[in-house]
Parts: C-alpha cells; structure tokens; sequence
C-alpha cells in the first residue's frame, strides 16, 4: 500500500506539470564584485570541491544529490506538504543540471529527524536541506557531519559548522519593519502588541534594531481579546510626551488591527508610518471589512502580491494545487525558497554581496550561518491587498 505523502507526492507533480512548472526559471543573484570579502571560514563550510561540479556564471552550483527531510507524517505533516510542493516546483523548473532528489520523512520527532539525516547521509547525499520542526533541527545540529552541508527550515541557535538555517522568523519582520521605519526618518514607535509569541518576539527585535539607531519604542500598548480597550487617551499621551511618535508598529492579526485602526485615526496618528506584521493578514479576506486596514504596510511574500518570473501565478496555481492556497500559500514560497538556497548555497555562503531574489523576498546569508530575508512590502487598498509601490529595503 503506497503511503499517503507518496500519493499526494504524485498528485502534486501532475498538477504542477498541468500549471506549466517546466518552465520555471529561477531568479538569478547578482554576481558578486571580485574583490568582495569572503564571510565565511574555512573552519564553517565544506563543499566538496572535487566532486561537485563548477558553479555556473550567476552561482548555480546544486550538489550531486540533495536529502529532503520533512516531517511528511505526523503532527508537522500539513506545514510540510506546502513546503515539499514548492521545492518541487524550483526542480521541476530548473532547466539546468539538477540533482538527484531523495525524499526522507522525518515523521515530526527528533529521534525520526536523526535517523532521516543520518539514512541520508549513508546514501550518499551531499547536501540536505531541513528539517522543518525546531526540535528536529536542535536534534539534526547536535548530529551532523562536517563533510555535508545542512540548511535547515527553522531557527534553533547558531547553526554549527557546515550548516546554515532558514526561518519565516517573527525577529526578521521586526527588523525589516525597524529598518523600514527608519528608511522614512521615523524612529519613535508606538507598538500595539496581542502579546502572544509571535508578537513579542518580532517587537523585541523591533525595539532592538530601533536602539541601533538612534530611536526606540515610545510606548507599548496590549490589545487582548476581540474587543480592544480604549486606545485613544494613552495614545495621545504617547503623542504629546517627549519625543512624541513618528510611526505605529501593529503585531496584530486583522481582527484585532481592524477595531485598532480606528482608535489609531481618532488619535490623529491615520497620517503617520502605520507598519504591521504578516500577521496581519490573518482572519482577513473580505474587503468590505478590510478597507480598515487601507494604508498599513507589512511583509509579505513576493509571489502571492505581485507574482515571481517563471512560477505560475499565486491564483492560478491555487486552482490545481490545495497546497498552493490560503493561508498555506506562504509556506509554499518557503518551499521554493528552500530549492534556490540549495542550489545556490555555496555562492551565498562565500560572499557578502551575494543574494537571490526568490518568492519571499531578497535572501543573503549573515555571517552566523542565518539567512537573511529583505522581505517584499504589501498594504491593503480598498480592502485588497496590493504591492506597496516605493516600499525599497
């Protein structure tokens, strides 16, 4: 009897070869400057130089053969299914070499993350990329071998030598919307915060990179429950105390922003930078309500907005592929993500100008092994989200 992740395995090829995938074509990084500094130690990466053929002019350098470790049973299997689906749609794009491809299920555990890595690696994989779960990825850094580079799907520390991490990170949104803010010369942020994880991880990472330079969070202000308190009074307080506030900085998901957004208005604070998490798309979907939110940027995925050179559009591929729809539709960029950070891998480690432009956003890789996202920017008009024009870096 076939599993039931091999069956939908299949299922997914068809409907990617019925969206036109073969003709995928992956965008390229710009090459590097010859004199740009290497950021990485020998000490860190491996890339097997004597097997592995030559990098292409733009970087394309894919191993020989690449281990996919995901959880494609278990508790983690529906976060799964979207990210397998846009791998595969790189690789079935890719008109260039490819490598063998191999998928292993990590069955959402630790142990099975292990035993899937270290299976990999004993059939000759010379590059995996995952596992997905945070606890598979402490487990796979604390076992993997100096000769095979790991580029895992989730944060978990500082990836170890020969290994680097990739995250839809809450940090990462808070530093892109810090640095957004003070692309416009707003530096003092008044925060709405749900306080849940999420939140709380993307504000301390705001307020961290708003310090850096020379600003900071004014005031931070709760919104728990459906019904959100009266915001008015403490916002204009936050107004008219030293400093003032330039911007407001919305970790909201859209019920919650929806109702806020009217108290950010009547506190005269409409005509000032209003930036919000991804987070803010949730519960959203219908513009009569959603024109509420008219004006608030946020990060968003590239190919879902405004669609990405070579993939299907967002709707259309939605049409044929379930795991391609909703909200399930970012997690599928992440996939595809993760096929041109493999294949790309060995030029984003060697070089600090290098980067790709993929369905999420602008990657590079930092130093610490992390890979960094500039993510691409969205707001809503009339309740529907569009591009923000101008939003830059």
């Amino acid at each position: 009897m076939r599993h039931p992740w091999k069956q939908a395995l299949a299922a997914t090829l068809l409907a990617l070869a019925i969206a036109g995938c073969s003709t995928v074509q992956v965008t390229r990084p710009a090459e590097a400057p010859a004199d740009a500094p290497d950021t990485v130690s020998t000490a860190h990466w491996q890339f097997d130089a004597g097997n592995r053929p030559p990098a292409e002019r733009d970087g394309y350098r894919p191993p020989r053969k690449l281990a996919v470790l995901l959880p494609l049973t278990g508790s983690l299997a529906t976060a799964a299914g979207p990210v397998r689906d846009g791998l595969l749609a790189g690789y079935y794009g890719e008109q260039r070499r490819r490598p063998d491809l191999e998928f292993y299920d990590t069955q959402g555990t630790a142990y099975g993350a292990v035993a899937a890595y270290q299976r990999a690696v004993a059939e000759g994989a010379d590059q995996v990329v995952g596992p997905l779960g945070r606890d598979e990825v402490d487990a796979v850094f604390a076992q993997t071998s100096a000769t095979v580079p790991v580029l895992a799907l989730n944060r978990a520390g500082a990836p170890p030598a020969n290994s680097a991490s990739y995250a839809l990170a809450p940090e990462d949104e808070g530093k892109a919307a810090a640095d957004f803010l003070a692309s416009r010369n707003a530096l003092r942020v008044l925060v709405l915060s749900s306080g849940d994880d999420n939140a709380r991880r993307s504000i301390d990472a705001l307020r961290t990179r708003l310090e850096e330079r020379g600003g900071g969070v004014a005031q931070l202000l709760a919104v728990v429950g459906d019904t959100p308190p009266d915001l008015i009074g403490p916002m204009q307080a936050a107004i008219q105390a030293e400093g003032g506030v330039d911007a407001v900085f919305i970790a909201l998901r859209g019920p919650q922003a929806r109702l806020a957004a009217a108290q950010i208005s009547a506190a005269g604070l409409a005509g000032r930078p209003r930036v919000a998490t991804s987070q803010l798309l949730s519960g959203t979907g219908k513009p009569q309500e959603d024109a509420a939110l008219d004006g608030i940027a946020f990060p968003s995925d590239a190919w879902s907005v405004s669609g990405v050179r070579g993939l299907p559009s967002a709707q259309s591929l939605a049409s044929s592929l379930p795991t391609a729809r909703g909200p399930a539709a970012r997690l599928f960029a992440f996939g595809y993500d993760a096929w041109l950070l493999s294949a790309y891998l060995p030029h984003l480690a060697t070089s600090t100008e290098a980067s790709v432009s993929s369905a999420s956003g602008v990657l590079s890789m930092g130093g610490d092994g992390h890979v960094l996202r500039v993510p691409a920017w969205s707001t809503f008009s009339s309740g529907h989200v569009v591009p923000l024009a101008g939003a830059g870096r």
